[in-house]
Order: C-alpha cells, then sequence, then structure tokens
C-alpha cells in the first residue's frame, strides 16, 4: 500500500493520458471535436441546431428568386433579404413543429392514405397530378405512378415520392393546429356590442394642457433616484431581443465627383461613335458594357425608362443615348424589330446534361421523350418519371405563364418564337430542356438591342484624397479620444444606438459586412484595427456599448430614457400645479383662468381612435374623459405631452345593437382576432423559445 501511495501520482497521470487518447479516439474515429461541434451552425431553436450547408443552399435558392423577381444582379441587400427570410421560415417551421409534436398531434395512415388516394385528396396530390391538356385532377396518372414507384421505381423515384408524402403529413399537421387555434377563439355578444361602441361612441370635452416644455430642461435635475423610478415602472420595455452593440462612426463619402462625371460621359461619347460604325454589335457590347445585358430580344418595360421610350420607336441600325439613369450612362444599337406574343404558358422536361453523359447524348435522350410526348404519351407523367426540375415536376413539369425575359435567352428564344401546341428541345446551361407550349398570349414589338453602359465611379484621384482624409482621422483617434478627434477635425461623429448582428444599414449608410462582424467580435471601447471600406465610403468605427440579450441594465438605458425621465419630473411639477388650480374649481374654465389659459374644445372623440385632435395621441387622457360623468372635472392627467386636466360636455351614444346586427359585428370581430391569432401565437412560441443566432459567423 506505501508502494502504491507513493506513486499514486503516476498512476492517476497514467488514467489521465488514457481517459484524454480514449477521448481522441472518439474524435478521430466520429469526426468534428466536441468543442467544434456548433462551428457549423446557422443557430438553435430549443436544442435543434441549424446546419449551415441546408441554410445556406436555402438562402442561395431564395436569392436567386428576388433576383429574378426583381429583374436585377445579385446584390448585398438582395442577399440580406433572403438570409432573413430564411432565418424567419426556419423559426416559424421549426416552433411550429415542436408544439405540434409537444401537444401530441399526429396523422395516422388511414388519414395519410384518405389525403392521396382518397375521394378529397390533399391539394399537393392535385397540382402534382393535374393534366395539363384538360386542367383536371387524373386519378389514373396517380395511380399509375404509385404502382411504378411500388414495382419499378427508382432510389430517386422512391425517395421524390416520400417528400411528397413528408409535405402533406406536415400540411395536414399544420392545418390541425391552426384550426385548434382557430376554434379557441371566440367573442361574446357582450365584447362585440363593447367593441362597436369604442368605435362609435362619441365624447365631447373641454381641457387645459400644461405642456411639458413649457419648462427649461436647464431647469431640471435629474437623480440616479428619478432614473431608477422610471426604469422600474417600465422594466418590460427595457428587453433586448438580441444581442446588439451601440456604435460612433465618421463616414468619409467617396462618391464621385463633377469631374468623375464628366470624364465618364466623353468615355460613353467614344464608345456611342463606335458602337454607331461596328460590324459585331454583340461583341462590342460584351467587351465594353460595365453591366452585360443579353443580346437578346426586348420587351417594353424590361430596360430604363429612358432607353425604353425611344429603342422601339426608331429605324433597325440606329444608335441612341447616351441617357443618364442612376449614375449610369446608357447608349443602344437596335439591330432588328419583330412583333412575338406577350407571355407563352409552357411546360417542361429537364435532363442533367452532364449526367447523360452529354449534350449530344442528352438531345438523343429528349428526341425519345419527345417522340413518345408525339405519340401521346402524358406529358405530366413523363416530367414526373424524367424531369431534374424538382420545382416542376411535381406539377407535371408545368411553368406557368410567363413574359419574354423572365428565362434564359435560349428558352425564350425557343418558345416565343415556336407555336402553341409545339414541343421542342433546348439546351440551355441549366441543361437539356424538352418544352411543350401550351398557349401563347397577346402580340407585340419586340427589339433587339446591343446595350452599352458606363457606371459613373469614382476616380481614383477621389478615392485617393478621401482615404488620406481617412487615414489621417484613422491615425489620431483612439477609444478615449475617438470623439474629440472627429470634433478637431471637423467631422461629423455618426451614432446608431442600437445595431444588430445582421445589418447592413447604419442609420440610411450602406455599411460593409465585416464591419458589422468587426462590432460583435470586439469589446466595449474597442476602435476598429482597419479603415472599413464600401461601394462609395470609408468608416472608421468604435464601439461604445455592449449590450446583451435580455433584460437591460439601467446604465445601457440611461441615456436613452433621458428625455422621459425630464418628463416625469416635470410632469410631478405640473401636476401639482394643476392640482393647485382644480382646488375649489368648479369648471374647467375657472381652471384655465387660474392658470392663465384657455380651456380647448375636442369634438366627437372615439375611444378606439385615442387622438388628442391638434395635439398626439394621447390614451391616458382620452381614457379619461370616456370614464367621466359630464360637467365632473377630473383629476389630473399626465399624458404623453404634458399633463392635463378635462371635463365632459356630453356624449352622443350610437344606435344600440340588436339581433341580426349584434350577430354581424360579432361574426365580424371574431374573424378579426382569427386572423391575428397566428402572429401572436408565433410571437409567444418566440418569447419562450431558446434560440441562438450564429448567422453573424457567416454572413
Amino acid at each position: 500500500m506505501s508502494y502504491l501511495r507513493n506513486r499514486a501520482g503516476v498512476v492517476v497521470t497514467i488514467i489521465g493520458l488514457a481517459i484524454v487518447a480514449f477521448l481522441l479516439g472518439d474524435i478521430i474515429n466520429y469526426g468534428t471535436p466536441f468543442w467544434m461541434k456548433s462551428q457549423n451552425q446557422v443557430g438553435n431553436i430549443n436544442g435543434e441546431s441549424i446546419d449551415y450547408q441546408l441554410f445556406n443552399a436555402n438562402v442561395e435558392q431564395t436569392t436567386a428568386m428576388y433576383q429574378q423577381q426583381m429583374g436585377g444582379a445579385a446584390s448585398p441587400q438582395i442577399r440580406t433579404y433572403a438570409v432573413q427570410q430564411v432565418w424567419n421560415q426556419f423559426i416559424s417551421q421549426e416552433l411550429l413543429k415542436q408544439e405540434i409534436d409537444k401537444i401530441g398531434l399526429s396523422v395516422s395512415k388511414d388519414e395519410l392514405n384518405s389525403l392521396v388516394t382518397g375521394s378529397n385528396p390533399s391539394q399537393q396530390i392535385v397540382q402534382a397530378f393535374t393534366n395539363p391538356e384538360t386542367g383536371t385532377f387524373d386519378r389514373s396518372q396517380l395511380n399509375n405512378f404509385i404502382s411504378q414507384v411500388s414495382s419499378q421505381g427508382t432510389a430517386e423515384m422512391k425517395q421524390q415520392w416520400e417528400m411528397l408524402l413528408e409535405n402533406i403529413r406536415r400540411e395536414r399537421l399544420n392545418q390541425k393546429y391552426t384550426n385548434l387555434v382557430s376554434n379557441s377563439i371566440y367573442v361574446t355578444s357582450l365584447e362585440a356590442n363593447e367593441d362597436y361602441i369604442q368605435r362609435n361612441k362619441l365624447a365631447n370635452f373641454k381641457y387645459v394642457m400644461l405642456d411639458y416644455s413649457s419648462i427649461k430642461d436647464s431647469e431640471i435635475n435629474l437623480s440616479d433616484a428619478d432614473y431608477k423610478a422610471y426604469y422600474d415602472a417600465h422594466k418590460n420595455g427595457f428587453k433586448n431581443p438580441e444581442e446588439s452593440r451601440s456604435i460612433e462612426y465618421v463616414v468619409f463619402d467617396a462618391s464621385p465627383t463633377a469631374n468623375d462625371t464628366a470624364a465618364t460621359r466623353s468615355t460613353i461619347d467614344q464608345l456611342k461613335a463606335e458602337l454607331t460604325t461596328s460590324t459585331t454589335d454583340s461583341l462590342f457590347a460584351a467587351i465594353n458594357s460595365d453591366n452585360q445585358y443579353p443580346y437578346t430580344y426586348l420587351r417594353k418595360g424590361q430596360v430604363s425608362p429612358a432607353l425604353d421610350s425611344v429603342i422601339f420607336n426608331v429605324p433597325v441600325g440606329t444608335t441612341v443615348g447616351p441617357f443618364l439613369s442612376n449614375g449610369v450612362y446608357e447608349i443602344a444599337k437596335v439591330t432588328d424589330a419583330k412583333f412575338s406574343p406577350d407571355s407563352v404558358k409552357a411546360s417542361h422536361i429537364l435532363l442533367n446534361t452532364t449526367a447523360e453523359g452529354g449534350v449530344d447524348k442528352a438531345t438523343a435522350k429528349a428526341d425519345s421523350i419527345k417522340s413518345l410526348i408525339n405519340k401521346g404519351e402524358s406529358f405530366a407523367g413523363l416530367a414526373i418519371q424524367f424531369s431534374e426540375d424538382q420545382g416542376s415536376k411535381v406539377n407535371g413539369g408545368e411553368l406557368g405563364t410567363f413574359p419574354r425575359g423572365q428565362m434564359v435567352p435560349e428558352f425564350d428564344e425557343a418558345v416565343f418564337s415556336a407555336k402553341t401546341g409545339d414541343v421542342v428541345i433546348v439546351n440551355s446551361r441549366f441543361g437539356t430542356h424538352i418544352v411543350k407550349i401550351e398557349k401563347q398570349i397577346g402580340n407585340s414589338k419586340i427589339v433587339k438591342a446591343a446595350i452599352v453602359d458606363k457606371t459613373i465611379n469614382s476616380g481614383k484621384a477621389t478615392t485617393d484624397a478621401v482615404y488620406a482624409k481617412a487615414s489621417n482621422f484613422f491615425a489620431e483617434a483612439n477609444s478615449k479620444n475617438f470623439a474629440e478627434t472627429a470634433t478637431k477635425q471637423s467631422l461629423k461623429l455618426e451614432h446608431i444606438e442600437r445595431a444588430v448582428a445582421m445589418d447592413n444599414n447604419f442609420n440610411g449608410t450602406d455599411v460593409p459586412r465585416d464591419l458589422v462582424r468587426w462590432a460583435f467580435e470586439a469589446k466595449q471601447g474597442e476602435v476598429a484595427d482597419k479603415i472599413f471600406e464600401s461601394d462609395q465610403h470609408y468608416i472608421v468605427a468604435r464601439v461604445v456599448n455592449v449590450q446583451p440579450k435580455g433584460l437591460l441594465s439601467l446604465d445601457a438605458v440611461k441615456k436613452q430614457i433621458e428625455p422621459q425621465v425630464r418628463n416625469e419630473v416635470k410632469a410631478k411639477m405640473l401636476t401639482e400645479k394643476l392640482n393647485n388650480a382644480l382646488n375649489g374649481s368648479s369648471s374647467i374654465d375657472q381652471v384655465a383662468q387660474k392658470l392663465s389659459k384657455n380651456a380647448v374644445e375636442a369634438e366627437n372623440v372615439v375611444l378606439a381612435n385615442p387622438v388628442l385632435p391638434g395635439v398626439a395621441l394621447e390614451p391616458a387622457v382620452i381614457g379619461t374623459a370616456f370614464g367621466l360623468q359630464p360637467n365632473k372635472l377630473s383629476k389630473a392627467v399626465k399624458g404623453s405631452q404634458g399633463v392635463y386636466a378635462v371635463q365632459v360636455n356630453g356624449f352622443v351614444n350610437p344606435a344600440e345593437l340588436v339581433g341580426s346586427d349584434l350577430n354581424e359585428q360579432r361574426k365580424q370581430l371574431q374573424t378579426t382576432k382569427t386572423q391575428r391569432a397566428w402572429s401572436s401565437v408565433f410571437q409567444a412560441l418566440q418569447n419562450n423559445a431558446s434560440i441562438d443566432d450564429n448567422r453573424v459567423r457567416f454572413y
């Protein structure tokens, strides 16, 4: 035993090394180390992590959709909006899923079968198996597909079918939950009548107001007790829903100058002369344009208003411009014009060119599929079987109705040049398409134009001068003299009180994401270690304050609440003054006379809209008026703009609601509450959820 005691340290060390080796073995065998398991998590919702790969795939898809809808190139604003939209979707879906699981809602096997093959199938089934030729649900097509999946379906077909079933199940669960919420909402006749009265009963009264502005701010000395009293009374208003930063910064504007504009105009004038004589218009535009416009046919409304107003009215071969539009000079040469349908309704089957072994083999397979279609095979069935476009295959390949310019140029040209009923094969960057033209609508003039534009950018002389100014400030400013240095150098110090992790804009100025990421890694008082650059600005920043998620401290909100605290102190002073005037008075006019003021008339005021005419929103004052008996004086009432005394002249009561009118009012109020229910439920679920947002690490 003595021997073992003397060597206990060695034994402990050996055991410790063995445990570490065991853990390391687990790490090696199972991948990600335990301290890095959250490295690829965009966020976490009640313990359920959001994987970056999945989240980002949704962001890319949503970004592409917004770009297509807006008809523009990628921009930081579009991407940020997409990130926020996807984040909201993930949160709402996960919270709803967890709540449904928590209360035990389920979809039985028989119920799911009924939603697929029953007499009233899910709308998703109806959409997926609607015959595009008849526009009606094709039950035989559904049965054939189910039989095919069961007997000879590929792994991909089975996966797609399982995904569809899961979507149907989830949709049904969501519907059940929504029905539970909706059925829990009930409005009594008493509630309906009260709502009607609040909206229709009129009050006519007179009031006297002692305005807070009647006392100078300089006359008020605020104590710590004043701040604490206000803070304690309004704590619920100081809950920070997410971590934020208070940041002060200086913006150095590097926008183009008049010299930069003149230089760009000179360049575009020269390019116009060259484009006019060019014999390779599309190549010239591709080489010389800042924004690469597709060299294709255009319909009205696809280009800037200045170009749009001209290119459809000039002869082929004419070069027009330059036009200045949103900081860009544009010229265009019209190379062709013709008439074409305004929009097309079409369906397609998309083949993966690479997976098929190249363009030739993909085209050969497309020809075979086209032959089957021409022989009468169902286009929708073939789309479900062969198409790689996951968004349209579940609808039998339907793309809906779209105008020229919404699809890639090769696709556009094929479907707008063909005739209704044609089946055509098109190769694009997305793959090989078999397209059926269902319908063509309208007929308008289109033109092909080579468009060249030049953006007015800041020249080197401009940016160098502004950067030198930013560098001078950056070199002198530190955590202690940041504001003083800005004043000394005659610079405007900007301040944002509450910047959150996904901001890309401070007080109307676009800021780079690396500035925001830095701010959320920096400590309080820290000045950035570099000058941040955006398209037309240089920015030097300092973190003033770090505001954690949750209830903010008094110190964190002290500056923010100072005006309200000052008004609280003024309210006490004015209340005392007003109570002295009220003492012994029998009418509002007597009160006004004592205060050397005039009583003000307020007519036809309703409780549901508590606005004091010509003053502001004053719910406390309006509520007091509706609680008074006619000709009775109120006590002093603290409002948002001052302290008031009120005397009601009388009320105008609406006609009494009875019978069907009361029932209709009750139905309307219940409909309104039901419509608002989901947002209230979602907000409650979100408030009670534990949500970690790590997006700032990735975006």
